[in-house]
């Protein structure tokens, strides 16, 4: 994502990561690299596995802008992977993979990973939603990102899509979080009185030999290496572009609502071990179970915690014009459930995990942008 300017309205842009499938065994297949050669290198970028393609848009600060690049982006991707019968899958994690088929990007930093991590790294079979919102401070971006850790488990739970791994149902709606977990640096970001010593820490980590860049600061959320901005990454991949746009609408407000209270001077206390307690029960739970109300730290079945995180944010919402688009959306998202269930339930028709497959190539292909209806019913009676 490229940022230039420092304006006061925050911008948004998103890294999206896809799974490349072969359409015939509907497996994972090692083939990106037919893709990223006929497409344009900065828009699209090989990842650690070479069955994986990333897009990166451009910031903007509408929404509508964002949700077009998004689709526009996914377009050339899947016209590109038609001309080669492959297909183009937008999940936490792929149903059907062959593991021990599957290879890292030829590229020397991976292929340290792979040295360094062994299987660790060759599990890393998953696909991530990563937003940026400008924070040009460095400062600020530090102290915000800590601070909006409690935050995020309710954004991972819409984001989840990831319940199948290696051809099992896992019992959880996001398992790609839990993989991804197993990274050293992984997980809510500490507090740190400034950017310079969240640099110090860094370069003590790579000192250690641990990671090896500062690259591999994998927090659920960080401020960004290479571009201000704080970068949330806790998210799974999303089929539908519309939940993405409802995250970045959600997470820029958020962020917004954080650089104001720090300006205030407004303390705010953040437990880690809570948060991680409230990340595995949005892994397991989606949006079919309880989530942890950020507020009260206590179970609330998930619409409930979703409706007051909307309705908590609308000053921030109606400031950036989004309130309607973002609370539509999450009426729209609440009403249809969570990735994870609509793939359980492609799989419960005949008991087919091509069947999964094939209904995330569907998703993932149908990008037709649209507004979603005003206050529908489902987003109504946000105290229930």
């Amino acid at each position: 994502m490229v940022v230039e300017g420092d304006e006061e309205a925050i911008r948004v842009g998103v890294e999206e990561e896809f799974h490349v499938v072969d359409l015939r065994t509907h497996r994972l297949t090692a083939r990106a690299d037919l893709l990223l050669e006929a497409l344009p290198e900065g828009s699209f970028a090989q990842e650690l596995q070479r069955s994986t393609v990333e897009s990166n848009s451009a910031p903007f600060l509408a929404l509508e802008d964002l949700a077009r690049d998004l689709c526009d982006l996914r377009g050339q991707l899947i016209r590109q992977a038609d001309t080669v019968e492959l297909g183009i899958n937008a999940a936490g994690s792929a149903p059907l993979a062959d593991m021990g088929e599957l290879k890292v990007s030829p590229e020397p930093r991976y292929e340290r990973m792979l040295s360094d991590y062994q299987q660790l790294t060759r599990e890393q079979l998953i696909c991530g939603t990563h937003v940026h919102a400008e924070v040009s401070d460095p400062d600020l971006a530090v102290a915000v990102a800590h601070r909006l850790a409690p935050w995020l488990p309710p954004l991972l739970a819409l984001s989840a899509s990831s319940p199948y791994w290696d051809g099992e149902d896992t019992g959880y709606a996001s398992y790609r979080s839990l993989v991804w977990q197993r990274w050293p640096t992984a997980g809510p970001i500490a507090k740190y009185d400034s950017a310079a010593e969240y640099e110090d820490m860094i370069n003590e980590l790579i000192r250690s030999g641990v990671i090896s860049d500062p690259g591999m600061i994998y927090s659920d959320i960080r401020p960004s290496q290479h571009v201000p901005t704080v970068e949330l990454r806790i998210c799974d991949s999303c089929p539908r572009v519309q939940d993405i746009v409802l995250i970045a609408g959600l997470f820029r407000a958020l962020v917004a609502r954080e650089v104001e209270a720090v300006r205030q001077g407004v303390e705010r206390d953040v437990h880690l071990a809570a948060v991680r307690a409230a990340t595995w029960q949005a892994a397991r739970a989606g949006l079919e179970g309880e989530l942890i109300d950020p507020v009260g730290g206590v179970p609330r079945p998930a619409p409930v915690v979703i409706r007051r995180l909307v309705e908590g944010l609308r000053p921030q919402l109606e400031e950036s014009g989004d309130w309607e688009l973002v609370s539509g959306l999450a009426g729209e998202a609440l009403a249809r459930g969570s990735s994870a269930e609509r793939q359980r339930r492609a799989f419960a028709r005949r008991g087919r995990l091509a069947d999964v497959v094939n209904l995330l190539l569907a998703e993932t292909r149908a990008c037709d942008w649209d507004r979603p209806a005003d206050d529908p019913p489902a987003y109504r009676s946000a105290a229930s």
